[in-house]
């Protein structure tokens, strides 16, 4: 990449139901991206009697420095000892991380994104046996001059009910390589976007309020470092 830029990470995701989608075309999964990791995850509303509702995201990505594409597999899995129900994962992107399709899964329709979103898609999960998981290939892009990152809710097929949420979590490295093929990203970094020529930018953009999807009226509850402040939002209507 030849320029790069800083902007602030913010972002905010809603209850609303998801009109007008389509189906896009499946993802290639990325190479050796290590073991899947629960980071930036949290129990949400409670989930039925013996059903236990986690995702999974990669702990490194690597990001082409040309076209700037990526591929992310993002898994959901119930942990519990009862089949979930029927279950939908939505994979959100912020800044400079845009997804750009999932395999299996339909696009959220512009004016239904969350807030401060850029990208969204929702896939249709299912009834979720015990001990089993699913998991989507996700294809991206990620500006490497900017911050960027990524968000898993697990909800009732309705949104009435967000029974866990991974993120918004940051993708990023602190040590980037402009001149290389590809970069490098761990899961749970902030990004440390560089000038042409290497030089380092000053970082911006602190950690912004994060709201993750809910029902209406959900109370916020703190997850490690990063606080997660819930809002409603009307469910559109065709």
């Amino acid at each position: 990449m030849s320029s790069r830029r800083t902007t602030i990470i913010a972002g905010s995701l809603i209850t609303a139901s998801f009109s007008a989608v389509m189906i896009l075309p499946g993802a290639a999964v990325a190479e050796d991206q290590g073991p899947g990791s629960s980071k930036g995850g949290k129990a949400v509303d409670e989930a039925p009697a013996d059903v236990k509702l986690t995702t999974l995201l990669p702990e490194k990505i690597s990001v082409d420095n040309s076209s700037q594409k990526t591929a992310i597999t993002a898994t959901v899995k119930n942990e519990g000892t009862k089949e979930s129900g029927d279950i939908r994962l939505l994979v959100v992107g912020f800044d400079g991380l845009t997804v750009k399709g999932v395999k299996g899964c339909s696009a959220i329709a512009e004016g239904d994104l969350p807030e401060g979103s850029n990208s969204g898609f929702s896939c249709a999960v299912g009834n979720l046996a015990a001990g089993k998981s699913k998991s989507y290939a996700v294809d991206a892009t990620f500006d490497l001059s900017k911050t960027g990152k990524i968000c898993l809710p697990v909800q009732t097929t309705d949104g009435a009910k967000t029974f866990w949420q991974q993120g918004p979590v940051p993708f990023g490295t602190t040590n980037p390589s402009p001149n290389a093929p590809a970069t490098p990203l761990l899961l749970g970094t902030d990004n440390t976007p560089v000038a042409p020529g290497g030089d380092t930018l000053p970082k911006t953009g602190g950690e912004s309020g994060v709201r993750p999807l809910g029902a209406a009226g959900a109370a916020l509850l703190s997850a490690g470092a990063a606080g997660l402040w819930w809002v409603q939002r009307r469910p559109r209507r065709d």
